[in-house]
């Protein structure tokens, strides 16, 4: 499935303005509330409810919070570059600034797998993240992630272009655990 099928141009937002995980969500809620015409608790909600079982921060900078909607009748995606990294517990510690959201219909079973593993590929794509990260206007930005291959690259590889942070501990990487 193509991201620009999921991604209408209106739902990128080049510097939304959020502080923490929580305002994070709740300024995502609202947005796709705006483009959906839903409820705006009720997608903070279920996004909510999707972060209590695990971060949705995938590490090296990028979230995939994602959940799904009674009464919803395709896939919706949304995307952000924070304007400022913030902590999203992510599952390496590092920071978040870039935010996909991913919202499917409570049937879609695989479509929502395949929707998520296609926005997963892309962002493990230094040269889409890279571009990503350094654009600042929505009209730029779309035809980077409509156009973006699928990645084979390692999730790992944008970890170079991640600036040591001045807040304490937020630039450091999990060591592996022993074997």
């Amino acid at each position: 499935m193509p991201l620009a099928d999921l991604l209408a141009p209106e739902a990128i937002f080049p510097m939304l303005r959020a502080s923490s995980k929580k305002q994070a969500l709740q300024e995502l809620a609202h947005h796709a509330s705006v483009l959906m015409g839903r409820d705006q608790r009720e997608i903070f909600e279920t996004l909510l409810q999707r972060e209590r079982l695990g971060s949705t921060g995938v590490g090296n900078g990028i979230a995939i919070p994602h959940g799904k909607l009674p009464g919803l009748t395709k896939l919706f995606g949304l995307f952000a570059r924070l304007e400022k990294p913030i902590d999203f517990e992510s599952l390496d510690g590092a920071p978040v600034d870039l935010v996909f959201l991913l919202l499917a219909p409570e049937a879609a079973g695989a479509d929502h797998l395949k929707a998520l593993a296609r926005v997963a590929r892309m962002l493990r794509d230094p040269d889409v993240v890279e571009r990503l990260s350094a654009t600042r206007a929505a009209a730029s930005t779309q035809p980077l992630l409509a156009a973006a291959p699928p990645s084979n690259a390692p999730c790992g590889a944008r970890q170079a272009r991640l600036k040591p942070s001045r807040s304490k501990g937020t630039n450091q990487r999990r060591a592996p655990p022993p074997e």
